[in-house]
């Protein structure tokens, strides 16, 4: 009986721990920086160096290796779904008395009839409505430039509130035309895009179902 509640509370204890939570300094979001180390600088006397970017000629909007980019978010969806299904059945059968020898065939001074009705009747409607919005800003690194000049990027950005954190994470594909002057692009505009905004921490985990109601709640539960 002790194993046997022993094997129960690991049981609950695992149920509690998230071994996949997300966490701060993932090397996945690590920042990037650019793959060649700046050459010394000689001094020539010239305005114009080989070892830095001159800010007076180049074009500051990202377009490099382990430079950055705001991203712009502003993602809205909504959904909404309506289904109205009716049935509806009716028989009826009518047998009239049962005649024979010039009248009508009786049991114990009853003739024998039959009626029959039946009405089957059902309606039944569902109705889904869900919408979201996220807006805010993040800044993340150009992690690659593909052979056709579009920039893979990625970036996560943390806030610790009270007892608690709350994250942004996005990765995705911009092409560098969509990318505005002020080096800024709007979520959108972000081909195959992960967007991730979530929260750890004691308030997170309030918002979470307990794992007996996810039994309850689940495939698991034939009822």
């Amino acid at each position: 009986m002790k194993r046997l509640l022993s094997l129960a509370a690991l049981l609950v204890l695992g149920g509690c721990v998230h071994p996949n939570a997300p966490l701060p300094d993932d090397p996945y979001y690590a920042p990037v920086y650019p793959d060649l180390p700046m050459s010394q600088v000689v001094t020539t006397g010239s305005i114009y160096q080989d070892a830095y970017t001159n800010e007076l000629y180049s074009d500051i909007k990202a377009h490099r290796v382990g430079d950055v980019i705001t991203v712009m978010l502003a993602e809205q969806t909504r959904a909404q779904k309506s289904a109205s299904n009716q049935i509806s059945k009716d028989n009826s059968m009518q047998l009239d008395p049962i005649a024979a020898a010039g009248g009508n065939v009786t049991i114990s001074g009853n003739p024998i009839d039959l009626s029959y009705n039946e009405a089957y009747d059902m309606k039944r409607n569902s109705d889904a409505d869900q919408s979201n919005s996220l807006a805010g800003a993040i800044s993340v690194n150009v992690l690659q430039v593909l052979s056709n000049g579009n920039l893979v990027i990625r970036g996560e950005k943390w806030m610790t509130i009270n007892d608690g954190d709350e994250f942004i994470r996005i990765t995705g594909i911009i092409r560098p035309r969509d990318i505005s002057p002020d080096n800024t692009i709007t979520s959108s505009r972000v081909a195959n895009a992960r967007i991730q905004y979530s929260g750890t921490g004691t308030f997170a985990d309030s918002q979470k179902t307990g794992w007996l109601a996810r039994f309850f709640s689940g495939p698991l539960w034939p009822f």
